[in-house]
């Protein structure tokens, strides 16, 4: 015995395991879908931000450096500007070897502009190159890169740009010795302090401010990437909660939707509540369907089921299930209201008018009307979870039963709408009653209903003039 209950749980947990793969799996496809959206909008926003800052880098350098060789750098901004779309048109969710390609270009190029002397006025000290304090622009791409790239790419880009200064660095020092005179000249005025010629001398490196450039860099990189894995995951954790809000749409009305979103425990307790029933159903859809290729007739329930859930939600239902050519609606789950009845005999109301405005454009098309038929009912159900991971929440009962038959009683009665008295009555004790609810409806003598003990009271529509 034992046994066999250590199986069941291992089962169990299997099942359990199952449902919590697939729901990851849902939430990952949410979360694709924002990450791709966030990357082509961190993309656009990166590449903007670059040719802003680019287009002020061009105004200012001149202003900084007024001299004719400012020119070479001016004109040196236009590849960072074609790197830039380049980025934008390459630009991909996940590994992209063409994006880490040009973003290295990108690296590589501001590194060759900082370390190589101006080609317009080579005759400077390689060590001065070091003197206008062009590292500083690295942080420019470090901060775009965050609006776009991933974390890994963030660290990556730290660790390039940490190689390529070294390598730059390495390659000044050791360029062979010049300005020779120069030097011995700034020698000469400062004398014996060594510290003051190590700070002026013309061809010096100053490798210690190098290193710390270097270490800096890293500590900011590392910390962004931090930032922006932390800013990644904040984004799964929305699409996760967007999957649920959008699962919850699938079967409330919006008003509800923002309850569950913070609290789903009412889903979650078995108990009983009074609420309304309605059933809504094509009449005379097998006939109809008979004969019609599949296409058309899905594309007529499409349109009915469109129209219907848009009414239930307007009124603040609950779509409980399609049935095929037809659909279950509750008013009252999972939290009743002062309204429930009356809600669903204005949404049955409004099912009829909205079929007649379809029929009318069917009619434009050359197509045949389709007609529906309502039953309404108020009464107690049991309300609670059903299943193991695929769960619904159920609404069953009596009441559910009842207002079913009354959907099918319509084709007896030659009417559109029949309503228990039960739902009448209360929605006639409701607060927001008004006469025009029931305006249109006519009471007939009880009716028994298979199902029920004792006949019940009904009123119906005939119909409803739109």
């Amino acid at each position: 015995m034992s046994a066999l209950a250590e199986t069941a749980d291992i089962q169990l947990l299997r099942n359990e395991a199952t449902g919590q793969t697939d729901a990851r799996q849902d939430t990952l496809k949410f979360a694709e879908a924002a990450i791709t959206a966030s990357k082509r909008e961190g993309l656009l926003l990166a590449v903007q931000a670059r040719w802003v800052a680019l287009a002020v880098t061009a105004v200012t350098l001149p202003i900084m450096n007024p001299n004719w060789d400012v020119i070479y750098y001016v004109l040196m901004l236009i590849p960072f500007a074609a790197i830039g779309w380049a980025q934008r048109k390459v630009g991909t969710v996940g590994r992209s070897w063409p994006e880490l390609i040009l973003i290295f270009c990108d690296l590589a190029l501001l590194t060759f502009l900082a370390v190589v002397p101006n080609p317009l006025n080579a005759s400077w000290p390689g060590g001065m190159q070091f003197r206008f304090n062009t590292f500083s622009y690295f942080y420019i791409f470090l901060a775009t890169a965050t609006l776009a790239y991933s974390w890994r790419t963030v660290i990556s880009m730290g660790f390039w740009v940490a190689g390529l200064w070294a390598v730059g660095v390495a390659w000044v020092y050791l360029q062979p010795e010049t300005h020779a005179a120069l030097i011995a000249r700034v020698r000469e005025a400062v004398g014996a302090d060594h510290r003051m010629f190590d700070i002026i001398n013309p061809v010096a490196i100053n490798v210690p401010g190098r290193f710390q450039e270097i270490i800096v860099f890293l500590i900011v990189a590392i910390t962004l990437a931090l930032a922006v894995r932390r800013s990644n995951a904040l984004l799964i954790s929305h699409a996760g909660i967007e999957r649920e809000r959008t699962n919850l749409a699938r079967y409330f009305s919006p008003n509800v939707v923002e309850q569950l979103a913070g609290n789903d425990e009412p889903l979650k307790q078995v108990r009983t509540q009074n609420v309304a029933v309605l059933f809504a159903d094509i009449v005379g859809f097998t006939a109809y369907a008979d004969g019609r290729s599949p296409i058309e007739v899905i594309e007529t329930l499409r349109r009915f089921h469109e129209r219907m859930e848009r009414e239930v939600f307007r009124h603040g239902g609950t779509l409980d299930k399609y049935l095929g050519d037809g659909l279950m609606a509750t008013f009252g789950t999972p939290f009743a209201s002062d309204s429930d009845a009356g809600n669903a005999l204005r949404c049955a109301q409004a099912m009829i008018r909205s079929i007649d405005e379809l029929n009318r454009e069917r009619k434009g098309r050359s197509e045949p009307p389709i007609h529906v038929s309502v039953g309404l009912h108020y009464g107690e159900v049991v309300l609670g979870d059903i299943g193991l991971n695929r769960l619904e929440f159920a609404v069953i009962g009596t009441a559910v039963n009842a207002a079913s038959r009354l959907e099918a009683l319509t084709r007896e009665l030659g009417c559109a709408i029949v309503a228990s008295d039960a739902l009448v009555q209360r929605a006639r004790s409701e607060p927001g009653h008004s006469s025009g609810d029931v305006a249109l409806l006519v009471a007939r003598p009880a009716h028994t209903v298979r199902g029920l003990e004792q006949p019940i009271g009904i009123w119906t529509c005939p119909a409803i003039a739109s």
